[in-house]
């Protein structure tokens, strides 16, 4: 069977999960992310410099949660049994024991674009385009992303961003600082290139540095307000709006 999710450690010292269903856009099915969580488990007792995150594919880094699981008729409870575990995944990246960097190789939306807010960096292509599209599916981030949103960027734009659901291009996320990096197709096809600041660098000092940033952003604190946000985002599961919107896309593919 194919797996989903794909977990390497380089001979450099850093590990790199991949999201490995091209075909389907990386969407997250039940089974990718039982097995993401696996993979962060096998790589946070690996010794990795740092983690690298990326997407198999050029076109989509991730589409979010995979609609065959995460239709639109589920009750609250059976969305919340859905999304929960997403949430605790999105939560150990945030508390991965050394730096997580988020390679996108592709465009990333409503989901996709949680998981990319939960790693500590994150570096795009410049043809890269991003959203939060979630409220236009008369829902809300659904695994605590949003929550993690307002750690990385100011929170008036998280807060327009929410709302308004655009999707932006790579360059304005840049000046919000969403995004740390912008590179070149050309610089994309050389990753050690790519990673060489952070290849130079110790285990202990990528340790320290994250030990640091965590307590910056209060990490314990971060998963209850994320739990919030998954329970708020199930109660409006089986809204009229959200029903119309799944059915619209679903109609639309």
């Amino acid at each position: 069977m194919v797996e989903t999710v794909e977990y390497k450690k380089y001979d450099e010292g850093y590990g790199e999960i991949c999201l490995n269903r091209p075909a389907k856009h990386n969407a997250i099915s039940g089974k990718m992310m039982r097995e993401l969580k696996a993979s962060l488990e096998v790589a946070k007792n690996d010794s990795i410099t740092f983690l690298v995150l990326s997407g198999a594919g050029k076109k989509m880094f991730c589409a979010g949660g995979d609609l065959t699981d995460l239709h639109g008729d589920l009750t609250p409870d059976e969305a919340f049994s859905y999304l929960y575990p997403m949430k605790d995944v999105l939560y150990d990246i945030v508390s991965f024991p050394v730096p997580v960097i988020c390679l996108l190789n592709g465009n990333a939306l409503g989901g996709g674009c949680e998981i990319a807010t939960a790693c500590d960096l994150r570096i795009a292509k410049d043809t890269g385009k991003f959203g939060f599209v979630q409220t236009n599916l008369g829902i809300i981030p659904g695994w605590g992303g949003g929550v993690l949103l307002y750690e990385k960027v100011n929170p008036s734009f998280a807060l327009q961003w929410l709302m308004e659901a655009s999707v932006y291009e790579a360059t304005t996320l840049k000046e919000h600082g969403w995004l740390n990096r912008i590179v070149s197709e050309q610089e994309w096809k050389n990753k050690n290139e790519l990673l060489q600041p952070y290849i130079t660098k110790s285990y202990e000092q990528m340790k320290i540095l994250k030990n640091q940033y965590k307590k910056k952003i209060s990490s314990l604190g971060l998963s209850s307000m994320m739990n919030e946000e998954v329970r708020n985002c199930s109660k409006l599961w089986d809204s009229k709006e959200h029903r119309i919107a799944v059915e619209k896309f679903l109609k639309r593919k």
